[in-house]
């Protein structure tokens, strides 16, 4: 469908930045954001064999970057901003139906949020982002570049969705639909939380980490060929287990590891349900 501005993208970020025709450069990055704006295109999408990313597009994210001057936006000496000037904020208008609380929250241009969509002061959300219907992002959160959020979650306060551009293989968070991430947590390296779950507050997921599920008696992690992936209706809190070594047995050290310790119940969903009133 987009073929044309793929391989324009592709032929442009492949040449040096002193080579490079910027007014083309230009014209094909204000066609990419609008379409990222629209949701019509996005950093990763669903397909029948899983999430895979459209590396294409965060070539052109970071095209626009590469040809971005820094330039002066403040209005006064109070409020001063600087950035590049391909990098400008999201215009809403009132027929978005998207609710943005007053007291500092930003979205940059060349992110789709969806009708319904609450944002809770301050929240910032970073370019290449999808954030679906009916979601609330809360006070202090951050839904990070590229990074896919789907219908009905709710980020809760001081809780970050890591982004990822390089490298451009690289698979951005994914938050599927239905999610509950509690305060206070973070989620990064291309994890993807999937359908339902319930990430308790204080929980942090990286690339890296192991995740116990108590209730299968199962390790999920990130391999070379896949990301990691937290399991649908899982119920994840912070945990612990011990480190293995004999000094460590005998200071009795342990480290930090997420836990599963069940899977989602009528009482977990009555507990974790977002009043309509809110929206």
């Amino acid at each position: 469908m987009h073929t044309s501005l793929q391989e324009k993208i592709e032929q442009l970020f492949s040449e040096p930045l002193n080579q490079l025709n910027r007014t083309e450069a230009h014209i094909v990055f204000k066609e990419l954001k609008e379409l990222l704006n629209r949701g019509e295109v996005r950093s990763a999408e669903q397909d029948s064999s899983g999430w895979r990313v459209n590396t294409w597009v965060k070539k052109g994210i970071l095209l626009g970057f590469r040809i971005g001057l820094l330039t002066e936006y403040s209005t006064d000496e109070l409020f001063q901003y600087f950035d590049k000037h391909t990098m400008r904020l999201k215009n809403f208008e009132i027929q978005d139906n998207v609710r943005i609380v007053p007291g500092g929250s930003a979205v940059r241009d060349g992110a789709y949020v969806a009708k319904g969509v609450v944002m809770m002061p301050p929240a910032y959300i970073n370019i290449g982002a999808y954030v679906d219907e009916g979601t609330m992002i809360d006070s202090h959160a951050l839904v990070g570049s590229c990074a896919q959020i789907g219908k009905r979650v709710h980020v809760s306060a001081a809780a970050q969705i890591g982004g990822v551009l390089e490298p451009v293989g690289a698979m951005p968070v994914i938050i599927e639909d239905d999610v509950l991430i509690g305060g206070n947590c973070g989620i990064y390296e291309g994890t993807i939380v999937q359908k339902r779950c319930v990430i308790a507050t204080g929980v942090f997921i990286t690339g890296s980490t192991p995740v116990y599920d108590a209730v299968k008696n199962k390790i999920y992690r990130k391999t070379h060929q896949a990301p990691l992936i937290i399991p649908e209706n899982a119920v994840v809190v912070p945990g612990s287990r011990p480190i293995s070594s004999e000094w460590g047995k005998i200071n009795g050290i342990s480290v930090y590891t997420p836990v599963i310790v069940k899977y989602r119940d009528e009482k977990t969903d009555a507990s974790t349900a977002l009043e309509e009133s809110l929206r």
